[in-house]
């Protein structure tokens, strides 16, 4: 423990992001580093409390105190090695992640936790400035063949460690660039695309083949993957969104979110404007749901220029603060503000849509305030309403997979594919499935670690056979 009153003597110092007003005039990332000194000060600030409740609330397990404790040495090499064990891309994780872990942290109880997805992501940006992260390469390989149908966290973590094990993963993805989600869900004022190539040309030199405009379901079948590969792991995500089945969803300027911002992400690649664009300039926007897509789709509508942007949310407005007695070291409900709703947005709670409405395309929202009784929402009499809306975005989340696991002949459990929490094998043999296609929609980090565990068991099929 390099500084035993660090976190009596040094004060929780986030880093800073640009001013709104600047930020939403460029698609750049907003979020500015601190200097490695001032990183490493406030690393020191952790307690090494004797039982690392960050480290449980990490679904990739980071061993936290360990980095926090050699980026206060400025051991930042070792400090790289110690997070990379873990996980596979903390330049992601530290960037997107919400931070369960700080969540966890002995210090949250007076709310001031140790930075950690900062420290994180000075460690993850510095080892690649510094040259650090290298190529790992297998000792020799195994010549078994895995195809890996997705290229989102859980499919590329997934591919990258049986790679590292001797084995040779292909990587198949539907869409033209590798990434999944990360490319194409996530804004770049978020995650800058690069970082994404940067980790694919690391993969690429260990080994992992990608194909990409490939579907697999469609154009090739799960029988022909299984005749070309000894194990075929399924890692495609959840990307079937929720709909609002009400009067109006026909309108032209109704939209799922993820179309929305998959448009805007191709046209900051470079890739031009589509035959039917969705944009938000000069236009009244509407978000429904409260999530970090509905977040997104704010901080993007903001950069278009829209004239104005509402969020509406059915769950009723969450404390200011949460009661640390009755909720750490769990993630808590509270009123959280993103980063996008600070640059814009009138939010409303306990709102139920009730219909879209216009001639031909839509022109105004009708609401109805609710109130919950019990779990169940009940309309609040006389509270029918309305307000302007251009364009409506629905970011509801989403109910389960789009992969075809049926016509592969694979089992579901709701809307997800059943598989095995510890050996991820579904009801077919030689094929397995992990991240948001196994558990439902979940965060980054848990598509990492279910792509590691996954390729465990992976390699321990194949040394079976």
């Amino acid at each position: 423990m390099a500084n035993p009153t660090g976190f009596l003597d040094i004060a929780r110092h986030e880093r800073p992001d640009r001013p709104a007003a600047e930020r939403v005039k460029s698609w750049d990332e907003f979020a500015l580093p601190l200097p490695p000194e001032t990183v490493a000060r406030q690393a020191e600030r952790c307690m090494e409390c004797g039982i690392p409740f960050c480290h449980s609330a990490c679904p990739v397990n980071n061993l936290i105190p360990d980095w926090n404790e050699l980026v206060s040495e400025q051991d930042w090499k070792a400090a790289s090695e110690r997070l990379h064990a873990t996980n596979n891309f903390p330049e992601f994780t530290g960037r997107v992640c919400p931070a369960p872990c700080e969540a966890a942290c002995t210090l949250n109880l007076d709310d001031n936790p140790v930075t950690i997805k900062s420290i994180e992501c000075e460690i993850a940006d510095r080892a690649f400035r510094e040259g650090w992260v290298t190529p790992r390469l297998a000792a020799r390989g195994t010549g078994r063949r895995v195809a890996i149908v997705g290229s989102g966290p859980a499919g590329l973590a997934c591919a990258q460690q049986l790679a590292r094990m001797g084995h040779n993963p292909t990587v198949f993805e539907k869409a033209d660039r590798i990434g999944g989600l990360l490319r194409y869900g996530i804004p770049d004022f978020k995650l800058a695309k690069s970082l994404i190539d940067r980790r694919v040309a690391q993969m690429e030199r260990e080994g992992v083949l990608f194909r990409t405009n490939v579907e697999v379901g469609t154009e090739v079948t799960l029988d022909r993957l299984l005749d070309d590969y000894e194990m075929v792991v399924v890692a495609a995500g959840a990307e079937r969104p929720r709909d609002l089945a009400i009067p109006g969803r026909e309108l032209a300027g109704v939209h799922y979110a993820m179309d929305y911002l998959t448009q805007q992400n191709r046209r900051v690649a470079g890739d031009g404007e589509t035959a039917e664009p969705i944009t938000a300039t000069g236009k009244h926007v509407v978000v429904i749901g409260g999530g970090d897509t509905g977040s997104d789709c704010i901080g993007t509508a903001n950069r278009q220029g829209a004239a104005s942007v509402t969020q509406l949310e059915i769950m009723p407005e969450p404390p200011a603060r949460e009661d640390k007695a009755l909720t750490w070291p769990n993630w808590p409900l509270r009123m959280r503000t993103s980063t996008s709703q600070e640059e814009g947005c009138a939010r409303d709670f306990a709102v139920m849509t009730a219909a879209f409405e216009g001639e031909g395309r839509v022109e105004r929202l009708r609401f109805t305030r609710i109130r919950w009784d019990e779990g169940r929402p009940e309309p609040v009499e006389g509270s029918d309403s309305h307000i302007p809306a251009d364009l409506v975005l629905l970011a509801m989340g989403f109910t389960g997979t789009s992969f075809p696991a049926q016509g592969g002949g694979l089992e579901l459990a709701g809307e997800s594919i059943l598989a095995g929490a510890k050996d991820f094998a579904t009801s077919r043999p030689r094929v397995f499935a992990c991240g948001d296609a196994r558990r439902g929609q979940s965060l980054v980090v848990w598509a990492i670690r279910e792509g590691r565990d996954c390729a465990a068991a992976v390699h321990k099929a194949l040394s079976r056979l």
